[in-house]
């Protein structure tokens, strides 16, 4: 690990906010926003800030767009009108998006430093005083350093947190030169690494899931848990990505910056408190303990007619699917393994986290029961926006005799009352960014632990398998998790709300 100097600057710190930090008015933000006319800006981010701005859980906001294209201020306004129409979760009535457009205004990546600082200088004039400023580099990683240079010539750093987006660098030599750069701008209490995963309903449920509950927090160790899946499948292809795909993979763009940041929040220990830094130092303990990811422990795989896609190479090696065993190497979790799925291309799209308890003894139970043959008890997280949970368990089967079926016991945030209280994940983010709360964010220590551990990996990675579209990856898979199975595919679907 490299040593961390970075610039003091004078910026409130977060943990020296009171705890119930939620409930404190917010000051003006204005809220810069690079890459505003990408893919990740037109679907999530110009929405929620739309959401947001007409709720009344952000401050009065201004919206600077910056990229490349040459707009004028209703060209911008126009394109986030069809983002929101087109993507949009909360839809908003003709009255409150004509509030939120005339907080939009645009200045064109080419207007250089001044350019920039003249924009955000205007949308803090209409603001009054006390202004804050959030950057959000919605950009490409390699284009990560020129934006945090240009906030700087832009003299666009105090008063300021800059949210960035994932991959945050490709290896551990890479993660320490981007840290190192980006603290001799910002801060470390100023910089949001961002990870929507975690900022999902059913994410954070995981951690009132274990620590509120005493049924479940004293079994949740190696003495009673088998083994744990964290399965994200994706229906999905490259869908115009191929530049940015074809250097990054599935491992660098999924697993170790949004399964390991989950598997986390599953094995972590009980934090000190819900704060910020009490939850960012039992993660990091997580990630230290975390073996090195050996080839021979890894499937990755590619699925059939990715190299006919646009922008591939024709003999291109890179993972579109992967799938490995990890251990961690602690009291809680010691031959506990870890498996880690995710692809492109594959049966179904979903998000899960399965946790498989040991079974217990089967002596008692007479020939034909039927116990044991529907596999271990299970407790599931579905990551969806329904955040639902499902524990499964056997019991006895109604009438004569004694025979054994797998039961279950299920619950959905969309049955209970304050469903239409669900913030979409950004929502949640870019609020808790403002609020410079860093608990659903990566620290500079985690991703420079992951990529550490990585690295054999990386440095002789197995060679891809391909697997047809459609299908849940290939064969291998089998043999990497044997002698047990996945759980995806389900057996049984969901009960759905009637």
């Amino acid at each position: 690990m490299s040593p961390r100097n970075p610039q003091t600057i004078a910026y409130p710190s977060p943990t020296s906010r009171p705890r119930r930090r939620g409930l404190e008015p917010l000051p003006p933000h204005v809220i810069v926003l690079f890459g505003a006319t990408g893919d990740l800006a037109k679907r999530k981010l110009l929405p929620g800030l739309a959401y947001l701005a007409e709720s009344a859980l952000a401050p009065d906001v201004r919206v600077v767009g910056t990229a490349v294209e040459d707009l004028s201020d209703d060209a911008f306004r126009d394109l986030a009108k069809d983002a929101m129409r087109n993507f949009g979760v909360h839809k908003l009535s003709d009255e409150a998006w004509e509030r939120f457009a005339q907080k939009l205004t645009y200045v064109g990546i080419d207007a250089g430093p001044e350019g920039l600082s003249a924009a955000v200088a205007a949308a803090e004039e209409k603001l009054g005083e006390d202004v804050q400023r959030l950057h959000y580099l919605s950009v490409p990683p390699k284009a990560a350093q020129a934006v945090i240079a240009m906030l700087r010539d832009a003299k666009l750093v105090e008063r300021s947190r800059v949210v960035m987006e994932k991959p945050f660098g490709h290896d551990l030599r890479s993660a320490i030169e981007l840290n190192d750069f980006v603290h001799e701008v910002f801060d470390e209490s100023q910089i949001f690494r961002i990870d929507h995963f975690l900022g999902k309903e059913a994410a954070q449920n995981i951690l009132a899931f274990r620590f509120a509950n005493g049924l479940f927090e004293p079994i949740w160790n190696r003495n009673f848990i088998d083994h744990v899946q964290i399965d994200i499948p994706e229906q999905l292809g490259l869908d115009q990505r191929a530049n940015f795909y074809e250097a990054t993979g599935a491992y660098k763009d999924m697993v170790v910056t949004h399964l390991m940041q989950v598997m986390a929040f599953v094995a972590m220990e009980p934090p000190t408190a819900l704060e910020p830094r009490a939850i960012s130092e039992e993660k990091n303990k997580v990630f230290r303990s975390l073996l090195p990811i050996h080839p021979h422990d890894v499937v990755r795989g590619q699925y059939v007619g990715y190299r006919d896609e646009d922008g591939v190479a024709p003999d291109s090696d890179t993972e579109t699917f992967i799938a490995l065993r990890v251990g961690l190497d602690n009291w809680r979790w010691a031959g506990v393994p870890f498996y880690l799925r995710t692809g492109k291309r594959m049966a179904e799209g979903m998000r899960i986290i399965s946790i498989a308890f040991k079974e217990a003894p089967r002596t008692m139970f007479p020939p034909g029961s039927g116990v044991g043959e529907a596999g271990p008890d299970h407790l599931t997280f579905d990551l969806a926006d329904s955040s639902r949970v499902s524990l499964s368990f056997y019991g006895k089967r109604p009438g004569p005799g004694f025979r054994l079926e797998k039961l279950s016991m299920q619950f959905s945030t969309q049955e209970t009352e304050s469903a239409a209280d669900v913030l979409e994940a950004y929502e949640r983010l870019i609020l808790d960014a403002m609020r410079g709360d860093h608990t659903l964010f990566t620290t500079a220590e985690g991703i420079e632990s992951l990529w550490e551990r990585s690295q054999p990996l990386l440095d002789d990675p197995p060679p891809v398998k391909p697997y047809p579209q459609g299908t849940w990856g290939p064969n291998a898979i089998h043999q990497l998790i044997a002698p047990n199975a996945w759980r995806l595919p389900f057996e049984r679907g969901w009960r759905e709300r009637k």
